[in-house]
């Protein structure tokens, strides 16, 4: 051993000494004894005793109301007594009890029994949330992972509780018809009435009730929607008139129930009402109205459109389709086994859904073709759509290199949702560009979107390829059975990320347009079509 190097025995263990032997003695006892320096940094998943003790001392710490206290057991203290100060102070809930359940790994499930007292009056506030415990990155101390959920499920973010006078009183919303639409029955309608309440209350006559409320931090402004939880006294309700038709709306509540994170949206060309809107979606969110994804091949009604309408070909006229395209560089295909023909029409590649067909008259476009024909006689784009809630109008931007050629197939920079893509199936049908409303326009005499619509001749081609598609193309399986004057197109956009593409599908029958998506649902008539064709077989 040479010098300076000496050995020791320690539990059985031989440590090497370097240098003096008494500091190094030292240490070594030390580390192994436990008796000074800094305890051991913990890694990876929290143990089932970390799990139990974290939850228990911010469960305790929210039931004594310390908000602050209850906070430093979670990862984002900051955001976390903010809400839990909310809780005690601005939504007045008290005798506060948690009952944990039995974890699940570092998640625990538990139930919330409470009091809300507000103005003399007092009710009851049950329900069920849980939480997850992590490690913490800076500190690797068991931490509560902060969401706002955990206080109440029905949380996100930037939401808070609130218990007082309602912002606006309750409404009771009725169909064309005059039967009443309610949250239980429609359980789609949840945030859409709480949007037309938002905004109506004040104008259908009733009186604001007392209530705990989820005030969301989205919305504009004053409009923004409150979610009532607990209703402490009640206000007078304010019949509103929608355009709904609870017929329709039953059958699009039911049909979206197939395919998960599914959106329908249905029309009735003459009017522009709408008829029905429904999700089914685990976030709660109306994709329905405010989705923004690309459309897949339904987007080639206005493609088509954009064509006939600049004169570069006609539903009888070529429109060659080739196994595959190539445009600035990016090489464009069709869906797999789909054969060749060099022959085709704009009407035949249409209702085959042949990509490449498309694409080889990107050459042939200006820029700025297809954003014109959609903002100018499809509406879409300009953000001045009024429907009642809040909606998204479409974005079909004036897109150069690649994009250019991919947003003629509904790929690229193109955006749409369900409300979207029924109102380009009715503008088609009918040649007229009706804004959708939800409310009907004499409530409140706000000014309706206008554009120019299409001309007679450019409508009986696109009606006749959306017939052709619905009757003998991709769309004939799901529309099959349906009769009277139909139509439809299908789609499927690919994202990024995801293993299969979102399905999409619009169509229409008589006085009645539809469309829907289904997220990662494949191709349209998979998932979307099936949505569809059952809300065509009830909304007549």
């Amino acid at each position: 051993m040479r010098k300076g190097v000496k050995a020791a025995i320690v539990g059985g263990v031989v440590v090497v000494l370097v240098g003096g032997a008494g500091y190094g003695a030292f240490n070594v006892v030390s580390a192994l004894s436990g008796a000074g320096g800094p305890a051991p940094v913990r890694t990876g998943p929290p143990s089932g005793d970390e799990v139990k003790d974290t939850s228990a001392k911010f469960f305790a710490a929210w039931e004594k109301r310390r908000a602050a206290t209850a906070a430093s057991y979670t990862n984002f203290p900051d955001a976390a007594q903010r809400l839990l100060s909310a809780y005690g102070r601005d939504a007045h809930i008290t005798d506060v009890r948690i009952t944990p359940g039995a974890a699940t790994g570092a998640t625990v499930p538990f139930s919330v029994r409470a009091t809300v007292s507000f103005g003399g009056k007092s009710e009851p506030l049950a329900y069920r949330s849980r939480l997850t415990v992590v490690r913490g990155t800076n500190t690797h101390r068991p931490l509560v992972d902060w969401q706002p959920s955990v206080v109440h499920p029905a949380l996100k973010k930037g939401d808070t509780l609130a218990t007082g006078e309602s912002a606006a009183p309750p409404i009771e919303a009725v169909d064309r018809d005059g039967k009443v639409l309610t949250k239980d029955k429609y359980p789609s309608l949840g945030p859409i009435l709480d949007e037309l309440r938002a905004k109506y209350g004040d104008k259908a006559g009733g009186t604001p009730a007392v209530e705990l409320s989820i005030r969301h931090e989205s919305g504009e402004g004053a409009d923004a929607a409150e979610t009532p939880l607990v209703t402490l006294a009640k206000g007078r309700p304010g019949r509103l008139r929608t355009t709904l038709r609870a017929s329709a709306q039953a059958a699009a509540e039911q049909a979206v129930q197939r395919y998960a994170e599914s959106s329908v949206v249905a029309v009735k060309p003459s009017t522009g009402e709408v008829l029905a809107v429904a999700n089914h979606r685990a976030d709660g969110w109306n994709a329905a109205f405010l989705g923004r994804l690309a459309p897949g091949s339904t987007m080639k009604i206005v493609s088509a459109a954009t064509l006939i309408d600049t004169g570069l070909t006609t539903a009888s006229g070529a429109a060659p389709c080739p196994p595959d395209a190539m445009w600035e560089g990016q090489t464009f295909h069709n869906l797999k086994d789909m054969a060749p023909d060099p022959r085709a029409t704009l009407s035949e590649s249409f209702a085959r859904s042949c990509n490449t067909a498309f694409i080889k008259f990107a050459d042939s476009l200006k820029v700025e073709s297809l954003n014109e024909e959609a903002e100018r006689r499809f509406g879409l784009g300009r953000d001045n759509w009024k429907t009642g809630i809040p909606s998204f109008d479409g974005s079909v931007p004036a897109s150069g290199g690649p994009d250019k050629a991919a947003d003629l197939i509904g790929q690229g920079q193109v955006q749409m949702s369900p409300l979207n893509m029924a109102s380009v199936t009715a503008t088609a049908m009918t040649g007229a560009f009706r804004q959708p409303v939800i409310v009907p326009q004499d409530l409140d005499d706000r000014e309706l979107a206008r554009a120019e619509g299409l001309s007679a001749g450019t409508v009986a081609q696109l009606r006749q390829m959306m017939n052709r598609t619905a009757t003998s193309g991709t769309a004939a399986v799901a529309m099959s059975g349906l009769t009277g004057r139909i139509g439809a197109k299908t789609g499927s956009a690919e994202v990024d990320g995801q293993a299969k593409s979102n399905s999409w599908f619009t169509g229409y029958r008589d006085d009645v347009a539809a469309a829907a998506m289904t997220q990662e649902g494949g191709h349209g008539g998979d998932a979307a079509g099936p949505i569809v064709a059952a809300v065509l077989r009830a909304g007549r």
